[in-house]
């Protein structure tokens, strides 16, 4: 079964509307896990206006299952993931300024920035995974570089799944192929949902993990959160 790692980022950005403690994160994470998800997925940025480094700290202390702390690798990060240690760190390269993840890593430009830090977290024990489009040429660049995993960034996917789901698929269907010629494990994020994660599971081989955090809270706003997970892990299986 494909993992759900639920992305708590839209919690703490209700919590931080208002100030204060509500929606409490720790809990919302303690809660998640309860109600189903494998794992807890964050993703702090520079300016914190969502998960704030010091949520990381507490969130180490609770979560049981896999925690997943995504980000650009700046040294702020780094220094990060390497106290905590959480199972599995996934590299994103998103600007400061960026509202949400928008493009995956140029694993051949950056090779040697990709390599260094990876062999520095994996001497840690930590899993390491870095976000990459569906393109052949990534995927092998990633192998290149030591990554334990790739994440799939799914946003086009999602954005085609309604007008034509097969050609949609197709990229993401030979990246995932050649993720499992280079022996790297696979992974999936970003726009994924009750209407289009149960074909991509279907479809990509090995697939081994989906984040899924801003379509997750919003359906909770509608079902309520136990019964979300619930739905999104019956898609998994």
């Amino acid at each position: 079964m494909t993992k759900l790692s639920v992305n708590i980022n839209k919690i703490a950005t209700l919590r931080n509307a208002r100030g204060g403690d509500r929606p409490n994160v720790v809990q919302a994470a303690i809660d998640c896990e309860r109600f189903g998800a494998q794992g807890i997925t964050v993703h702090p940025r520079p300016d914190e206006r969502h998960i704030r480094y010091r949520d990381v700290y507490d969130l180490k202390a609770v979560v049981t299952t896999e925690f997943n702390i995504e980000g650009n690798p700046t040294s702020d990060f780094l220094k990060l993931v390497k106290e905590i240690k959480p199972e599995q760190a996934t590299l994103v390269p998103d600007a400061p300024d960026a509202i949400t993840s928008n493009a995956g890593w140029d694993t051949i430009r950056h090779k040697d920035f990709l390599t260094d830090v990876i062999s520095e977290l994996k001497e840690l024990g930590i899993r390491t995974s870095i976000f990459v489009d569906p393109d052949e040429s990534m995927i092998e660049g990633a192998a290149l570089v030591g990554t334990d995993r790739v994440e799939l960034y799914t946003e086009a996917y999602a954005k085609n799944y309604h007008s034509n789901r097969e050609a949609a698929i197709q990229p993401y269907l030979i990246a995932a192929q050649k993720a499992q010629e280079f022996g790297i494990g696979l992974n999936a994020g970003h726009d994924l949902d009750l209407n289009n994660l149960k074909y991509l599971k279907d479809t990509l081989p090995g697939l081994l993990e989906v984040s899924i955090g801003h379509a997750l809270i919003c359906d909770a706003l509608y079902f309520g959160l136990e019964n979300t997970i619930q739905l999104y892990l019956r898609q998994l299986k």
